[in-house]
């Protein structure tokens, strides 16, 4: 069974024992997390939502990412300015979808 559902303003296209990293959620690890903003489900496409379905999750762990490198800089202004940034995630585990 397969199901498109949406966390964090990104849509995911998940099924069964599948393992993703979405935007940092606030549960603790090792809890369920249901996600009830399914687009669609075994090629049911709901308007804009499919009434009753669900995606159950199981929280692993979080994290951050790697690091990027945000550098800005102005010519001939002498105007250098470096920053880092590590994005925070959550890793999930589709345990059961439900219609």
């Amino acid at each position: 069974m397969k199901a498109v559902f949406e966390t964090g303003g990104k849509q995911y296209y998940v099924s069964e024992g599948d393992v993703l990293y979405v935007e940092k959620l606030d549960a603790e690890a090792g809890k369920e997390v249901e996600f009830d903003h399914i687009l669609m489900v075994d090629g049911k496409i709901g308007t804009p939502y499919v009434k009753g379905a669900k995606v159950v999750c199981n929280v692993d762990k979080h994290g951050k990412q790697k690091k990027i490198v945000v550098f800005k800089y102005n010519p001939k202004k002498k105007y250098r300015k470096t920053q880092g940034h590590r994005q925070p995630y959550t890793k999930l585990t589709v345990t059961k979808i439900v219609k």
